[in-house]
């Protein structure tokens, strides 16, 4: 059946938590539950900047998520902290800025659960996630392709390490 008896976690991340990594928490969110994995697998989102804590995702990210079946109203934008690199097996950064500012909030021997998203993606010719914030409706939608492209890619490296038995 299954290797590990506890939840494996993944913890989104981008610089406000509004945008992207609610985005992307949303998309995996829903990955997730439609295999049927959701008591096996938590999620959750935060940004590297406390510019929104508290507020729901932009109304572009909501938007875009129920035009495609999801609504991620429930969610609430709060600030990354040292402690969730000992709380989350994968700590996901929507971008090189974000990872690097991720890596040096690591602390010493958790760097390892660091990743940037779309590395779970590597058919695509992006590596990393843009910030649709100041762009229109187009931004949030190529957002949107992007994160469900590296969900899949994620939820295959946990099935693999962590869910499947050998």
């Amino acid at each position: 059946m299954f290797r590990t008896s506890h939840k494996i976690s993944v913890l989104f991340v981008c610089m406000g938590n509004i945008c992207r990594s609610p985005t992307a928490e949303g998309a995996f969110r829903h990955l997730v539950q439609q295999h049927e994995l959701d008591q096996h697998i938590k999620t959750d989102s935060a940004g590297t900047h406390a510019y929104h804590i508290g507020e729901k995702p932009d109304r572009r990210a909501q938007q875009t998520a129920l035009s495609r079946g999801l609504d991620i109203s429930d969610l609430r934008a709060r600030k990354v902290r040292a402690a969730d690199f000992k709380k989350f097996h994968y700590v996901i950064a929507m971008d090189q800025a974000n990872y690097q500012e991720l890596a040096e909030l690591a602390p010493e021997g958790d760097e390892d659960r660091l990743r940037l998203f779309l590395d779970f993606a590597p058919n695509l010719k992006e590596r990393e996630v843009p910030d649709p914030y100041y762009g229109g409706p187009k931004g949030f939608e190529y957002v949107f392709d992007l994160v469900e492209e590296a969900s899949q890619g994620l939820l295959d490296e946990i099935r693999k390490k962590h869910l499947e038995q050998k």
